[in-house]
């Protein structure tokens, strides 16, 4: 109740509202020992029920709508998703229905229907080697010691952030020679069909566009950004027979991973709002197409609400020039 009131106090609702997006991407079946921090159902079940205790979660465009026209409720918070990961579909979105919730899903539609993205392509091929030792030297990103799992995931991390900011045609080249050395029968099944993204809108969930192929928009040039922005649109609307007004920057850092002119092609495209992973929450005199985002992942309940209480005091951070149209 201490940490309810003190929620209430930071997020009074009206004019003076701080609206709470919280960011997940992942929810698992059970815990993956190469990754046991990551989300799974128990895991985001009681996160849920923690949140339920504390904030008035709203779905995303009413919370957009209404924190433009003052009239959002204290303590107000809406969950997103972003990737467009199979295990949305199938682990999130029964427990965000037991618990009344609703979240707002982007999905990058290139990966829709048996795609992969890069960086769970490294994962995988990490994962399903058999050696003691990952040498990748040939392809200048090292030689990688597998003998446990956390050295397993020492590997990932490293060679994740070595490829993550490469342009997109060095980071395919990166990518394919770790498949190549480490990887064969990779999944496919790591990502959204459509029908599970029919089922999340029939369910009463959001989706919401993440571009075509998840690229850093900072790291492609201009024609290419755009068509990954407004044809993630077009794919969702032909796809759902409905408008997607609702965009999510992938990534997400402003002035590192989008920045101003990437505002304008967002607004360009005709989406209503989108969002950053900028901690911080959004407030009435903040750019709608540069909203916060921010989830803790601490593992206990009060470290948890401590972390959320933090984030209502913070300014987000946005692309500069973000006035741009």
């Amino acid at each position: 109740m201490i940490l309810k009131s003190i929620a209430g106090a930071l997020s009074p609702g009206g004019t003076q509202a701080r609206l709470s997006i919280l960011i997940f991407h992942r929810v698992l079946s059970q815990a993956d020992p190469l990754f046991p921090g990551e989300q799974d159902a128990r895991r985001f079940d009681e996160v849920l029920s923690w949140i339920a205790r504390w904030f008035q979660v709203i779905p995303l465009d009413e919370a957009v709508w209404r924190l433009g026209t003052g009239t959002l409720p204290p303590r107000a918070a809406a969950i997103t998703f972003d990737d467009g990961y199979a295990d949305n579909a199938i682990n999130a979105m029964p427990i965000l229905l037991r618990h009344g919730m609703s979240a707002t899903f982007f999905i990058a539609t290139s990966f829709l229907d048996g795609g992969r993205m890069w960086n769970d392509s490294v994962i995988e091929a990490v994962r399903v080697f058999h050696g003691k030792a990952l040498d990748l030297s040939d392809a200048g990103l090292g030689v990688h010691c597998l003998e446990s799992h956390e050295q397993r995931r020492v590997a990932i991390e490293s060679l994740l952030c070595h490829i993550k900011y490469l342009g997109p045609r060095e980071r395919q080249d990166a990518v394919a020679q770790v498949i190549d050395i480490a990887g064969r029968g990779l999944p496919d099944d790591l990502m959204m069909r459509s029908e599970q993204v029919l089922a999340l809108r029939n369910a009463g969930m959001q989706i919401g566009a993440h571009t075509c192929s998840h690229p850093i928009l900072e790291k492609i040039p201009d024609e290419q950004a755009l068509p990954e922005i407004s044809n993630s649109k077009i794919v969702l609307e032909s796809l759902l027979g409905q408008s997607v007004s609702l965009f999510a920057y992938p990534n997400g850092k402003p002035d590192m991973d989008y920045s101003a002119k990437h505002v304008a092609m967002v607004r360009q495209a005709g989406f209503v709002a989108a969002f950053s992973t900028a901690p911080g929450v959004a407030m009435q005199t903040g750019d709608v197409h540069q909203l916060p985002r921010f989830t803790p992942w601490d593992r206990t309940r009060s470290r948890y609400g401590i972390r959320l209480l933090t984030n209502l005091r913070r300014s987000a951070p946005q692309a500069v020039a973000s006035a741009v149209t």
